[in-house]
């Protein structure tokens, strides 16, 4: 028999669907497994980053089942978005068929991978019975004060013709055009009250031991909570205050300027018929179409504006100047800064630039600072100097005192402040859920009723040219009736971020067609939280910071028990390959370059760095390729092999070719001695086996506890698998060179070939049932126990070798009996007392007696 991958396959992914293997239902004597990958957005094919990503996730899935645990696996599709809004465009088509169609196209590539997933529980987060409860739940925030919409500034991206959330903006970009920089923009937004949990899912960040350190580091960073206080500045001329958050109280006294965010709504106030309102508003313009990253970047130059107006220094009564700045944000603290440019090398560069004044608050222990000749700010610790009634004290020391004393003035208060706002879910794209909101003149903001849910996306509107979503000029859809004064109304245009839906999906799929509601409690009960979570961390902040929120809000809204969604993360690296470049025509594909020249135009084709496969760097591997030509468990051994899972891939064109002869090694082992195998059962224990039977029996049980303890503690699949190869060669080894074999040798081996079949089935599972069923059993691999190893047989005989140098006993050595002679040779040169007798003398041999003597014979 041939070993033919393709066809094995489609027989085996077949059974199991037949024979409905992968389904599953809640039982309560068993103990459950949630094992779950990211869902995937249906873009149109699956690519090497799934690929690995869900091998990894089934692996565990079918390992944990063999240890008899009850596992569900599920899958479905993020399937909103604008990516099919900007796909359907280009194509001329809808983006529900666009969505659809690639839904079906990613599903049977992802069964042709053989993934153990219960498609009974597939959704997609584009279906109204799904964003039906997605909609409900916002009412329910809405109805708590969780939801809410204010006017406010927000990211804008012009090429998505959409508002970004924060945590969407990438170093000044938006997180899908990494080319394009995000402008500022006011407008109406819907917000969910993410800050409310700010200080619960950040002290959990201590209660996630499964998560990778990075993760919650990124996450703790982002909540970002600091101590300090507010301080409120009277504003000259006014009976209005100007509040600034601090964390550097200790340095009020050598306030000298305050400076306001552009977009802080007291700018334009304070300027109003004043000379300098027409340079203002010019500053605030030019300033809001940069992004916050760009604008409080290091190598962005600090600009600002006179507004004409002052404030007092609540502690030295001094009149200072109100300037408009570019480095300070609206959304952190109270969007005004007061400025110490002795103390804050920023505000020393400011201040210089502006002519504006300085006072030294902060003396270092050992000497004195003249501001007339400081070059740069004191940021250290120091004595705090002209700050009476603190003079003298260090200045670290006296954060709390100069707090306390604030309040007793009533000039300012202890307060915390966080770098996290709340999270803004409007979006104006079209494919999307609706916000259930309607707005009538007389009644004002009124929610949807429950029992008219879902409000539905309508699927016969015709996108518009730019990327601009066609609902706020469709009659049919925004035109309404009231439900409390039954007049005209208006229903809300936006639709919701799509991390809205990715937030839930995973409790979802523990009662996908429930129609009574969100969640059938009981059900998700059982199955929540996800156990093993698999995904990229560039999702660090995004969906899981998200996913922790939403989790808490279904919690208290009491459609579920749990506060934290995931117990363990795995963040797997990146599928890398080289790029490809032709100086003429750009990026090659790897079918454009024939004998290292463009096949466009025979230019020599320059081969660059190791990247991200990506469409656009043209270095993609399609994994429909590889089934094609070795099978889909060679795909899958090659992406666990090649790297551990939390590194990146680097793709090899000879790994996945060596990963194909491996399993043609493995199947060969078993069929080229199939009717010895197949005349006895595997070996029992019940005869004493001696050398190199016994040696064969140990590495047996050795590789199951090696494959086992990386699976179960590290994930470290490629470990695993080096340790079945090593299985692999060794029963290779025995079979070749020990002559003719009994009974109980062969019953050695098949313990060893059986091993290998089962240790290898979550990795290679089609070609591991095909040789499970040749060996001669019935029952599916996935209904098989995962072997335990004998503690016993673990233990290796060993014996003492005598090492000579030209004749002499030099030293003695206990080694594994189970060595061959070329190993005792290798650690007889590596024993430091032999190493010290021979020194810098060369080698001419090594003579190894019966393994237990080895004498080297050095040249004088």
């Amino acid at each position: 028999m041939k070993y033919e991958p393709q066809k094995l396959e489609t027989k085996w992914q077949a059974f199991w669907q037949r024979e409905g293997l992968f389904e599953v239902a809640e039982d309560p004597q068993r103990e459950k497994y949630y094992l779950l990958e990211m869902f995937p957005y249906p873009s149109g094919r699956i690519h090497m980053g799934h690929v690995r990503n869900y091998t990894i996730g089934d692996v565990v899935a079918r390992y944990k089942r063999m240890l008899g645990k009850n596992v569900l696996h599920p899958m479905g599709w993020d399937a909103f978005g604008m990516p099919a809004e900007n796909a359907a465009i280009e194509n001329s088509t809808h983006p529900a068929k666009w969505t659809y169609d690639n839904i079906e196209a990613m599903k049977e590539q992802l069964k042709k991978m053989g993934f153990s997933y219960d498609w009974d529980r597939e959704i997609a987060t584009c279906d109204p019975d799904y964003y039906k409860w997605e909609q409900l739940v916002f009412l329910k925030m809405y109805d708590k004060g969780l939801a809410y919409k204010k006017r406010a500034f927000v990211n804008w991206c012009e090429k998505c013709q959409s508002v970004l959330a924060n945590e969407q903006v990438v170093n000044g970009c938006c997180w899908r055009h990494t080319d394009l920089e995000v402008s500022m923009k006011e407008m109406d937004s819907w917000f969910l009250k993410i800050t409310d949990y700010a200080d619960e899912i950040l002290d959990y960040c201590d209660r996630l031991p499964g998560w990778p350190d990075s993760v919650l580091k990124m996450q703790k960073n982002w909540i970002g909570k600091s101590y300090g206080a507010i301080i409120r500045f009277p504003l000259v001329g006014s009976d209005k205050v100007v509040e600034v958050f601090t964390t550097r109280q200790d340095t009020l006294f050598g306030a000298t300027f305050m400076c306001l965010a552009p977009e802080h709504p007291m700018v334009k106030e304070i300027v109003k018929g004043l000379p300098q309102e027409k340079e203002v508003h010019q500053f605030i313009e030019n300033t809001l179409k940069m992004d916050s990253f760009m604008r409080t970047a290091d190598f962005t130059s600090k600009e600002g504006v006179f507004t004409g107006r002052y404030c007092l220094n609540p502690v030295t009564n001094e009149k200072i100047p109100i300037y408009a700045a570019n480095f300070v944000l609206f959304d952190y603290g109270t969007g005004a800064i007061m400025a110490v440019p002795t103390h804050d090398q920023r505000d020393f560069e400011f201040a210089k630039k502006y002519g504006l004044p300085l006072r030294v608050v902060i003396s270092p222990p050992d000497h004195e600072i003249d501001e007339e000749t400081m070059t740069e700010a004191y940021i250290e610790e120091g004595i705090l100097i002209n700050s009476h009634p603190f003079n003298g004290q260090r200045n670290l020391e006296a954060l709390d005192s100069i707090a306390e004393y604030l309040e007793s003035e009533g000039i300012g208060q202890k307060t915390v402040n966080y770098r996290l706002r709340d999270w803004g879910i409007s979006r104006q794209r079209y494919w999307g859920a609706p916000i259930p909101i309607i707005y009538c003149d007389r009644c004002g903001t009124v929610p949807v009723p429950e029992n008219d849910l879902p409000v539905e996306l309508p699927l016969d509107l015709d996108l518009r040219p730019n990327g601009a979503s066609p609902l706020p000029f469709e009659p049919s859809f925004f035109e309404t009736v009231c439900p409390e004064c039954k007049g005209k109304a208006r229903r809300e245009t936006d639709t919701m971020d799509t991390f809205v839906e990715s937030s839930w999906y995973f409790d979802r799929y523990a009662c996908p067609e429930y129609a009574l509601g969100p969640l059938d409690k009981d059900r998700v009960n059982y199955w929540m939280p996800v156990d093993q979570y698999i995904g990229g961390i560039e999702h660090a902040i995004l969906h899981l910071l998200y996913s922790r929120f939403y989790t808490r809000v279904m919690n208290d809204l009491g459609y579920l028990n749990i506060r934290e969604p995931f117990l363990n993360l795995l963040t797997q690296g990146m599928v890398c390959k080289e790029t490809q470049q032709c100086p003429t025509h750009g990026y090659l594909y790897p079918y454009q370059v024939r004998e290292g020249r463009c096949s466009l135009c025979q230019a020599e084709v320059i081969t660059g760095s190791t990247v991200k496969m990506s469409k656009s760097k043209r270095n993609v591997v399609d994994p429909q390729d590889l089934i094609d030509q070795y099978g889909a468990d060679t795909v899958r051994m090659f992406c666990l092999f090649a790297s551990p899972p939390e590194k990146s891939l680097e793709w090899s064109d000879q790994g996945v070719e060596g990963s194909f002869r491996f399993l043609n090694r493995v199947w060969r082992l078993i069929l080229d001695c199939l009717d010895d195998l197949k005349k006895v059962s595997s070996y029992d224990g019940k005869i004493e086996l001696a050398d190199p039977l016994k040696s064969l029996h140990r590495k047996t049980h050795q590789t199951i506890k090696k494959v086992t303890n990386d699976i179960e503690d590290r994930f470290h699949f490629n470990t695993a698998i080096s340790a079945v190869m090593e299985l692999v060669n060794e029963t290779n080894q025995f079979i070749n060179s020990n002559g003719k074999k009994d009974d109980t040798a062969w019953s050695v081996i098949r313990e060893a070939v059986e091993a290998t079949v089962i240790l290898l089935s979550p990795v290679v599972p089609h070609i591991t049932e095909e040789l499970w069923q040749v060996l001669g059993y019935k029952d599916s691999l996935l209904k098989v126990e995962w072997p335990h190893y004998r503690e016993e047989s673990l233990h290796e005989e060993e014996r003492l070798v005598v090492i000579q140098v030209n004749g002499k006993v030099r030293s003695k050595i206990v080694v594994p009996s189970s060595l061959n002679e070329k190993e005792i040779e290798i650690l007889a040169l590596e024993d430091e007392r032999i190493k010290q007798v021979i020194g810098d003398k060369a080698v001419a041999k090594v003579i190894v007696v019966q393994k237990k003597l080895a004498n080297i014979v050095v040249k004088n």
